[in-house]
C-alpha cells in the first residue's frame, strides 16, 4: 500500500445502463491539491461522491488513508460495511457541495459545531471555541450568531467549509464550490481554499476555476466520458496538453 491519502484503483460506477466511471485510477499524496477538470457529465462529481461512499462503486477499490472505503476485505472477498461504520469512517473526509446544505434553523456557529458535538462527542465548550476559531479563519468572525438566510451565498459556502473543517478531516473534497455563486462572491471562497492549500490540507477539487487550479493545484486531472484523459502538473496540462481532447476543452475555457 502506498502512502497516499486517497488511492483509487479501477473504479467503475454505472447508473442503470449508463456507465459514468470507466476505471478511474489515481493517487493523492498527503498535502497535495488535486484539481479535477472536464466537461459536464464527465464523471467528476460522481467520483467525488464515491470517495466518501455517498455512491457505491460497482467495481474497483478506493482507499482513504489506507482504509478501504465502504467495505472490509476478508481473504479475496469484500463485505459491505454497516451504515454506522460507513458514517464513522466518513468523518475523516470533509465534503463541500455546490449548494451549501446548511441547517436553516441554526446559526453559523451552531452549524459548525453540530458535527463535533453530535458525532464526535466533543464537549460543547471546546466545540464552541474551535468553531469560533474556524469562522474567524474563513473570515466570518462577525457572523457567528447569524442564520444562513441572512448570509450571502459566498458567506454560506464559507460556513460550509468551516463546518467540514470542524470534523478535522484528513481529506477535503470540494464539488464545484463556486459554481452556484454570483461572480463577485467567488473570490472570497477561493481565497479560503488557497489558505487551506498553503496550510497543507489534502484536497480534491472539482472546479471550472482554471486560475485556482493553476495557482493552488499540485496536480490537474482532465476527465471526459468517465475516464482520466490526462494528468500532470498544472503548467504541463495547461501550457502543453498532450491530448487533443484536452486541447479542445482548454481552448474553450482559457
Amino acid at each position: 500500500m502506498s502512502d497516499a491519502i486517497l488511492r483509487a484503483e479501477g473504479v467503475h460506477k454505472r447508473f442503470g445502463r449508463l456507465e459514468v466511471l470507466k476505471g478511474i485510477s489515481l493517487e493523492v499524496k498527503p498535502q497535495e491539491v488535486m484539481c479535477l477538470l472536464g466537461p459536464s457529465g464527465s464523471g467528476k462529481s460522481t467520483f467525488l461522491r464515491c470517495i466518501n461512499h455517498l455512491e457505491k462503486i460497482d467495481a474497483g477499490r478506493l482507499w482513504v488513508d489506507g482504509e478501504l472505503v465502504g467495505y472490509r476485505q476478508e481473504g479475496d472477498k469484500l463485505h459491505e460495511l454497516r451504515d454506522a461504520e460507513v458514517a464513522r469512517k466518513r468523518t475523516a473526509i470533509g465534503m463541500v457541495f455546490q449548494r451549501f446544505n446548511l441547517f436553516p434553523h441554526m446559526t453559523a456557529l451552531e452549524n459548525v459545531i453540530e458535527g463535533p458535538v453530535q458525532v464526535k462527542r466533543v464537549d460543547r465548550t471546546t466545540a464552541v471555541r474551535e468553531g469560533r476559531e474556524l469562522l474567524d479563519r474563513v473570515g466570518l468572525a462577525d457572523k457567528v450568531g447569524v442564520y444562513p438566510a441572512q448570509l450571502s451565498g459566498g458567506q454560506q459556502q464559507r460556513v460550509a467549509i468551516a463546518r467540514a473543517l470542524a470534523m478535522k478531516p484528513k481529506l477535503m473534497l470540494f464539488d464545484e464550490p463556486t459554481s452556484a455563486l454570483d461572480p463577485e462572491l467567488v473570490g472570497d471562497v477561493l481565497d479560503v481554499m488557497r489558505g487551506l492549500a498553503r496550510d497543507g490540507m489534502t484536497m480534491v477539487v472539482v472546479t471550472h476555476e482554471i486560475g485556482f487550479a493553476r495557482e493552488a493545484g499540485d496536480t490537474v486531472v482532465f476527465m471526459d466520458a468517465g475516464v482520466v484523459v490526462e494528468t500532470g502538473a498544472p503548467r504541463e496540462v495547461f501550457d502543453n496538453p498532450q491530448h487533443e481532447r484536452t486541447r479542445t476543452f482548454l481552448s474553450k475555457v482559457l
